[in-house]
């Protein structure tokens, strides 16, 4: 076998089951969520009219000479401040819905990731075990024949070190397991995938989608539909921010009542301040340098992510490529190269140091191969950072 594979057994688990796990139990998800709730809290106050005001006043304190006056005060917002109120307090809202969007495609990369890490080592696990038991069989073969006096015993040492050096491999390879394990449980948001073996197909990623398809809909991502809304978030503070130069008048009703005269009149008044000197300007300039600071992000986020992508893509491509080589050529041909030279030290026709050679080779080889497989997983999850579900976006009209 040159390359291990997950087969999918009842307890296996898969991808689709670890990014549903951590789209149920993940906390970090969890408290994004709790961000609409705040919105919605944040849209509910900002609806709400001022409170009425009751005052209660005394003039002098003699008894039979006192005037005693009660009030009753309302401010009446004026300038649309309460319209411009609530337009922010929906823009918000609209934020924190994209953003929970976007911290949902990153999760599930971030899934993503953590699971075929885990795959890899995993596999590497298997791939180790496989380099045992060839350096097992060439140390069975040395011994033979220096028992039978065909060799010298400097070719069962060699040997002997070889063994001793895949399973090392093989410890560490076990570790690696271990903790990539875990991180995936972290992610998934539990400790009980820890040391449950993985279902997977195939380690290698799909075909990377054509940049001009991806390119297309660049606009409908959750970064820059998030960006979008943070202009619109800050415009409409601006909005309110100049509303709040409209002063607010405050209307007052009551009744004052004089124990001297034992007379009650009606009391009716009027209060507006004057904006002499705060007009809030230097909160108007704040709100609309902080909108066109929003504008240029927007298009430093646009530059970022069509960077991003075509970065990725010719990543993806590349390992891509990489991966089949050594799946078509390279494993194939060093798996042969080991059988061929332990038949033929078997035989007399080639030494131990050329069975090493070919072992050593095919580690290596096997080694390489899942590297290029971790470059291109790692492009797959960057796209899907950006564009969420590489299924949905690969067959995007």
């Amino acid at each position: 076998m040159l390359v291990s594979a997950g087969y999918l057994q009842a307890a296996d688990l898969t991808l689709a089951q670890a990014i549903d796990g951590a789209f149920a139990r993940n906390p970090e998800l969890a408290a994004v969520r709790q961000d609409l709730g705040i919105a919605d809290g944040e849209r509910q106050q900002a609806g709400l009219m001022p409170n009425p005001e009751l005052s209660w006043e005394v003039e002098d304190t003699r008894r039979a000479t006192r005037t005693t006056t009660v009030m009753l005060s309302q401010a009446l917002e004026l300038g649309g401040k309460r319209g411009a109120r609530i337009d922010v307090a929906e823009r918000g809202q609209d934020t924190a819905r994209l953003e929970l969007e976007r911290r949902t495609h990153e999760l599930r990369a971030t899934v993503t990731q953590a699971f075929y890490a885990a795959a890899r080592a995993q596999t590497a696990v298997e791939l180790a075990e496989q380099s045992r038991r060839l350096a097992e069989r060439g140390l069975h073969v040395a011994d033979g024949r220096v028992r039978a006096g065909q060799v010298s015993p400097i070719e069962a040492t060699r040997a002997q070190v070889q063994l001793a050096e895949t399973e090392l491999q093989l410890r560490k390879a076990r570790t690696q397991l271990a903790d990539s394990q875990r991180q995936l449980a972290r992610v998934t948001g539990t400790l009980e995938h820890e040391g449950q073996r993985l279902g997977f197909a195939d380690l290698a990623p799909p075909s990377a989608p054509a940049a001009a398809r991806l390119l297309a809909v660049l606009e409908q991502v959750p970064a820059m539909r998030l960006a979008e809304a943070q202009i619109r978030q800050r415009e409409a503070s601006l909005g309110s921010e100049r509303a709040q130069r409209i002063p607010n008048l405050t209307v007052s009703l009551g009744s004052q009542y004089s124990r001297e005269e034992r007379e009650r009149i009606n009391v009716v008044g009027l209060s507006v301040p004057l904006p002499l000197f705060d007009r809030n300007q230097g909160n108007v300039l704040a709100a609309s340098r902080r909108a066109d600071q929003a504008r240029d992000l927007r298009n430093a986020v646009e530059l970022d992510l069509r960077t991003q992508t075509r970065s990725a893509l010719d990543q993806w491509n590349n390992a891509a490529s990489e991966a089949a080589s050594f799946t078509g050529v390279i494993l194939p041909a060093a798996q042969q190269a080991v059988d061929t030279a332990t038949r033929g030290f078997e035989v007399g026709k080639f030494g131990f140091i050329d069975v090493l050679d070919a072992q050593r080779t095919l580690i290596d080889a096997r080694s390489r191969y899942l590297d290029a497989l971790a470059s291109a997983t790692e492009a797959q999850v960057a796209i899907e950072r950006i564009y969420g579900d590489f299924g949905r976006v690969a067959t995007h009209p």
